[in-house]
């Protein structure tokens, strides 16, 4: 990677540990269509946020139509047909894992549509193994339709988010640490600064492109909606090589002025799944939003309500 001349200059200069404000990437894995099936693994384990929904491996999710491809299309769907016993599993839903682990590398994601609606929890993430050591980093995640769209990092103690972040985004806890159940598991979170960078109002909007960027002296978001006339034409593009110098600010930065990502954050696979209540929807969140009765009696009785509870995704592209 060719980081920011001037940066390193002023770190040779003031003696200061040096940080990278942009750098150049050149394409190494390019997930469209039926790409998705072969490079990402269907997980059908518990949901570990307790939430109503049961993840179906590929075969089930293709012969219940929860998943297609197409050349330029993936889709993940939430079961809309089958009314569910109290006292039965979730309702089906897709939870993928991508085959390959990635260190430094830049994440963009294409999407034209994602879940919405009362008792969903979408997500775009990377995890790292022995969970939170490894760290995490969430590039979409909200719940309810309740926007802006949250990023976080959660990792273990002694990673902190200090000082000021030019950054468009709004900072939530500065205390990364989940260990031990700490700030509710919630990390280190920013809030986006765009109205239409989560549910409704970024479906209506044809979508848009999230992409993170993952160094070991900074971690960055950024996000632009379909229509911006801002994103970069590398981006609209997803062009063989990219350079993030040249990309106006992000949505979220993380420094690693009080907190070495080097040690708290190691190979991360990528995940993109949809939960139905759990920790988050199914909380106080519910109910904030204005939806209806309880989270798992509105998800078990109500197939139809999840018609909209789908990804809608274009592609996925990572630069090392």
């Amino acid at each position: 990677m060719v980081g920011s001349t001037a940066a390193l200059m002023l770190a040779v200069l003031t003696g200061l540990p040096s940080v990278v404000r942009g750098a150049s990437y050149g394409l190494t894995d390019s997930y469209i269509g039926s790409g998705f099936f072969s490079g990402f693994t269907f997980m059908t384990i518990s949901d570990p946020t307790h939430g109503r929904v049961q993840y179906v491996s590929q075969s089930a999710a293709q012969s219940a139509n929860l998943t297609s491809t197409s050349s330029n299309t993936f889709t993940m769907r939430v079961d809309s047909t089958t009314t569910l016993s109290a006292s039965g599993a979730g309702r089906k839903s897709i939870r993928i894992q991508s085959k390959k682990q990635y260190t430094t590398h830049v994440a963009i994601m294409d999407v034209r549509h994602m879940p919405e609606g009362c008792g969903t929890w979408p997500a775009f993430w990377e995890v790292g193994s022995n969970w939170p050591f490894n760290g995490e980093l969430d590039i979409i995640e909200g719940v309810n339709n309740l926007g802006p769209n949250l990023s976080s990092l959660h990792t273990s103690s002694n990673c902190t988010m200090s000082g000021t972040r030019t950054m468009k985004g709004t900072a939530t806890f500065n205390d990364c640490n989940v260990e031990n159940g700490a700030n509710s598991n919630q990390g280190c979170g920013v809030k986006g600064d765009s109205q239409r960078d989560f549910g409704p109002a970024f479906n209506s909007a044809g979508g848009g492109w999230f992409a993170a960027e993952r160094t070991n002296s900074q971690i960055r978001t950024w996000f632009w909606s379909r229509a911006d006339t801002r994103v970069p034409a590398e981006v609209k593009n997803g062009s063989g090589s990219i350079n993030t110098s040249n990309w106006s600010t992000p949505t979220t930065l993380f420094t690693s002025n009080s907190c070495n990502l080097a040690s708290h954050f190691g190979p991360h696979n990528i995940i993109i799944n949809t939960s139905l209540c759990g920790d988050w929807a199914g909380g106080s969140s519910y109910g904030q939003a204005g939806c209806p009765s309880s989270c798992v009696n509105y998800v078990n009785t109500n197939p139809k309500a999840f018609a909209n509870a789908y990804w809608d995704i274009a592609a996925l592209r990572v630069y090392t």
